[in-house]
């Protein structure tokens, strides 16, 4: 997973409440076990008509939020079904960071998992970064992970908090396998000395 960078970008506003996991990344799109070309069906069913012709009125078929890297978002954000692929398809479209007062759980965790910040901040706060996001290139937000702030365009800034082990996973590109990596010597070792003190786990049946 590649390490988390502090950055600046456009944010994209979605002031819609208990935005959900089907919402994000439609059932159909489920069937790939790849987390790369999802991002093209994010939001599918608001991002697109019918005839699959883009929304011209929804905010990431917009200039300059198509290449939003920040989404700033309503309440309980992520419900729904425990699908990992409405990460996959948010990381895929460009997407680092989302802005929310809260998250589902478990779309909290499969976002720390891919490398998307998810920043939850007072509802008040969530509402003036919603403005700044509307006004596109002008109300450009700063995200900083190490120093834990997010800073508008005019200077003011928003602290947040977060896990601190969560926080050194995203800072460092660890995922479960990458942490689980940093032990493998260790395993190694517990493994050949498995085997020569209990062999019998490896034996054939009789």
């Amino acid at each position: 997973m590649e390490k988390f960078k502090n950055f600046e970008g456009v944010a994209a506003p979605l002031p819609i409440l208990n935005v959900d996991t089907d919402m994000i990344i439609p059932k159909q799109f489920l069937k790939t076990i790849q987390r790369t070309g999802l991002g093209k069906n994010l939001f599918f069913e608001m991002r697109y008509a019918q005839d699959e012709t883009e929304n011209p009125d929804f905010v990431l078929n917009r200039e300059p939020w198509t290449h939003a890297s920040i989404l700033v978002a309503g309440d309980n954000f992520g419900c729904g079904s425990s699908r990992e692929h409405a990460v996959w398809a948010i990381r895929d479209f460009g997407i680092r960071c989302i802005i929310a007062p809260a998250f589902a759980d478990i779309f909290h965790s499969n976002c720390f998992k891919n490398g998307i910040l998810p920043i939850r901040l007072p509802q008040a706060d969530v509402e003036v970064l919603m403005q700044d996001a509307g006004r596109g290139e002008a109300g450009k937000l700063a995200i900083d992970l190490d120093g834990q702030t997010v800073t508008r365009a005019d200077g003011s800034a928003f602290a947040f908090e977060i896990d601190p082990f969560l926080k050194h996973c995203l800072l460092e590109g660890l995922d479960d396998i990458a942490l689980t990596l940093q032990k493998e010597a260790k395993i190694t070792a517990f493994e050949a000395t498995r085997r020569e003190t209990q062999a019998w786990l490896g034996a054939e049946p009789l």
